[in-house]
């Protein structure tokens, strides 16, 4: 079973929530461990344009929000359910997450 590397970005009060949906979607296990991730503190920026209702900030200005990297393991058959779980949890209208492949040795 193959795994790829989910990462997504989240204000610190959406963490848990984040974290708690893909985890019950089938995300973050490794061998015996479960709930398996990592995160670390940034800043995020965006500007939302015309017809966008930032969850953070204003429409028409360019916003700098501290937001966490946080970083799991997805089974890569359980990656549509996992990124579903990860925007319905996601405070933001258009949550940023990244999906890379993960190579086995």
């Amino acid at each position: 079973m193959a795994n790829v590397k989910l990462v997504w970005f989240v204000p610190t009060e959406s963490l848990e929530a984040t974290r708690l949906a893909v985890f019950e979607a089938g995300a973050g296990r490794i061998g015996d461990y479960e709930r398996c991730s990592w995160y670390t503190a940034g800043t995020g920026t965006f500007f939302g344009g015309e017809g966008t209702e930032p969850a953070v900030g204003e429409q028409g200005a360019e916003e700098h929000v501290p937001e966490l990297r946080v970083e799991t393991v997805v089974p890569e058959e359980l990656l549509g359910d996992v990124v579903a779980a990860l925007r319905d949890s996601h405070p933001y209208e258009e949550p940023a997450y990244d999906v890379y492949p993960l190579v086995d040795s």
